[in-house]
């Protein structure tokens, strides 16, 4: 008998309609082509497109934009049929969740209307650029620069570990407008790949992710309209930035509990199928409490989860709370695939079993989107 996952609290019948088509994709599309996304370090640019057809891009963007005009629900359903699918190389979340509403909240009409239908569709694949080669949660030391002029701005600099970089059409490139101003100077701009000066640099090995497209970037007198600065103004990005990151920090939430679940799922399957001394390793004492440990952990971070979720839903969910589900959940999903794989013995070091795949994947999870380091910050400021 699998995990038992209660209904969250948030669904509704179209929600589980999503979740029907969502998980028929996720099998179809994702599950079969692991191993070779992985030694390719990268997935097929045809699956963008595929998924557009389907109607799985931009699933939270409004209509009027060519997007599905669902919620973040909509988001959170697909995200978990993709955790569940055991997959880690489709960098959906960073396309759909976070790139997509930096140009809905911050871009300009006439941008917004060009770029996001070819969001929805998969011909545009989107990247968010922040972090730099000696720069990593500190954003106000970013050394990227782009300077005005006259209609446009020309950007130099570099970017690394950036999802998405090898298959981006466009990228929301964190800038310095004014190096002096510390976050004051920061500005988000969004440049597409085709510009002449733009380049990528090796996709990177990771020790996981390993069908993920993580880049180098590379930014040589790269210049872009000064429309396609987001806001109305110079100087914005901190904020733009701090505005969006609880969405960031929920999406990382969300994959963390479904991640957890789909473990637990795996290991209850193969320890009643495993034989040692005679009877399934089920049957063990230590087997059967280590599951306990994990089932009870999944379902605790399951309900915390779901109480942000319907928070965000109703706009209320703050920077302390999304930093709080960032933190639980990561750090929980960490000890329980560790305490998962353990149950695998030596199987559970075998690339080939889903289990040592997800140990080397989650990994990342206490890192991005801001370090556990971070979030304990964030969290102890509002004490």
């Amino acid at each position: 008998m699998p995990l038992q996952i209660q209904k969250s609290s948030w669904s509704t019948t179209e929600l589980e309609d999503l979740r029907d088509l969502a998980r028929t994709f996720c099998q179809k599309e994702l599950a079969p082509n692991q191993e070779r996304w992985a030694a390719d370090k990268k997935v097929d640019r045809e699956l963008w497109t595929k998924a557009g057809e389907v109607g799985l891009l931009a699933l939270s963007i409004p209509e009027e934009y060519g997007g599905g005009g669902g919620t973040f629900a909509h988001e959170a359903v697909l995200y978990e049929e993709q955790a569940r699918s055991g997959d880690s190389a489709w960098g959906v979340t960073v396309h759909n969740g976070i790139v997509a509403h930096y140009l809905l909240e911050y871009a300009t009409e006439e941008k917004k209307r060009e770029w996001l239908p070819k969001f929805a569709s998969g011909e545009m694949v989107g990247a968010v650029a922040m972090t730099e080669p000696g720069t990593g949660s500190d954003l106000q030391s970013i050394k990227t620069r782009a300077v005005r002029d006259g209609d446009h701005y020309v950007i130099n600099g570099a970017k690394t570990f950036i999802t998405n970089g090898f298959h981006a059409d466009l990228v929301v490139v964190a800038v310095k407008t004014d190096p002096d101003a510390g976050a004051q100077g920061v500005s988000l701009i969004a440049v597409e790949t085709d510009t002449p000066g733009f380049s990528r640099g090796r996709v990177l090995d990771k020790i996981g992710l390993k069908g993920q497209d993580t880049a180098e970037l590379n930014f040589d007198d790269v210049r872009v309209p000064a429309a396609n600065l987001l806001g109305d103004q110079e100087g914005l990005g901190f904020i733009q930035l701090m505005q969006q990151l609880p969405q960031e920090r929920l999406i990382i939430a969300v994959t963390a509990v479904a991640g957890m679940e789909a473990a637990i799922d795996q290991t209850i399957a193969y320890t009643k199928d495993r034989q040692a001394f005679g009877r399934p390793i089920y049957n063990f004492q230590n087997t059967k409490f280590k599951l306990a440990e994990a089932a009870t952990e999944a379902a605790v971070s399951r309900a915390y989860l779901d109480q942000c979720i319907e928070r965000h839903l109703r706009k209320e969910l703050d920077v302390q709370g999304a930093a709080m589900a960032k933190l639980w959940t990561t750090e929980r999903v960490n000890k329980v695939v560790d305490d998962c794989l353990q149950l695998f013995g030596g199987y559970g070091y075998m690339t080939e079993y889903p289990i040592a795949r997800a140990w080397a994947d989650i990994r990342i999870s206490r890192i991005f989107g801001g370090t556990s380091e971070i979030m304990k910050e964030i969290i102890s400021r509002t004490l």
